[in-house]
């Protein structure tokens, strides 16, 4: 277990809290998705809505991952125009339609049929670490790939068999995650990165690191990810001799050794 007080309160994570200001303007919070017969269009961006990314998935070959990245960095009015002319483009075969508003993949899965794409579709702020929101999960959603046309044993009997072991999960229980601060590492360690830019990933204790390996390998970025932390999560405002400060007390579940740490 891992005791952290408020950076308010605190001269020291003060003096440190730039070493890993995190540049939070490029970090995407909210996603919509859209489809069409053959691909899945995931549209992302940052809070202040100046950053915006597309991500487009392939939807004709259950048995393949295909994901492609687009590296423009869109205004919102360019991702529009984007979206209207793929809209166009499609329209003999129904267009552009939306799926869902989501905040995050928790990654992509794949039993004896197609590939699924996990999401994050409701959250809640449960925290803040030095201006860092930390969230939990609320609703979750998964997405099978491929369209309906589109021949896989998705309905296989053993295919649903698997399908409602991994739904067994309850991601709305002891789960937590952040965009910006990386709370699979200790408060120590994130003291000590001196370089911003640099991605730190420990995946000791990310639940969902097999399920988004294979895309962050192949983006090689974690932009369109959240690292899922299977734990404890609470935060308290104590009053101490007339000073506010801010407790957060965060245990986290090792994917590695069996048992409570």
């Amino acid at each position: 277990m891992e005791p952290i007080a408020a950076e308010n309160n605190s001269d020291n994570i003060n003096n440190k809290e730039s070493s890993f200001q995190f540049q939070t303007s490029t970090y995407m919070q909210k996603f919509r998705l859209y489809e069409t017969l053959s691909n899945f269009y995931m549209i992302g961006r940052n809070k202040s809505r100046t950053y915006w990314r597309v991500l487009k998935i392939d939807r004709l070959d259950p048995s393949e991952l295909n994901i492609r990245e687009d590296s423009t960095i869109y205004t919102e009015s360019e991702c529009s125009e984007l979206l209207r002319r793929v809209h166009e483009g499609n329209i003999s075969t129904g267009g552009l339609k939306f799926v869902t508003t989501c905040y995050g993949i928790v990654g992509f899965i794949k039993f004896l049929g197609p590939y699924y794409l996990l999401l994050i579709t409701k959250r809640r702020r449960i925290g803040v670490i030095c201006g860092h929101n930390v969230y939990a999960v609320l609703k979750s959603e998964m997405i099978p790939l491929p369209n309906s046309t589109v021949n896989s044993s998705i309905n296989d009997k053993n295919e649903i068999r698997y399908k409602k072991l991994l739904c067994s999960v309850d991601l709305t229980k002891d789960f937590f995650f952040s965009y910006s601060y990386h709370v699979m590492r200790s408060l120590q360690k994130n003291l000590c990165n001196n370089d911003p830019d640099q991605v730190l990933y420990e995946t000791m204790f990310v639940w969902n690191e097999f399920l988004t390996c294979g895309i962050r390998k192949h983006l090689k970025n974690t932009l369109w990810t959240v690292a899922l932390v299977y734990g404890f999560f609470k935060q308290a405002t104590l009053s101490v001799s007339g000073r506010y400060l801010k407790l957060t007390l965060i245990a986290r579940r090792s994917r590695h050794y069996a048992g409570t740490r």
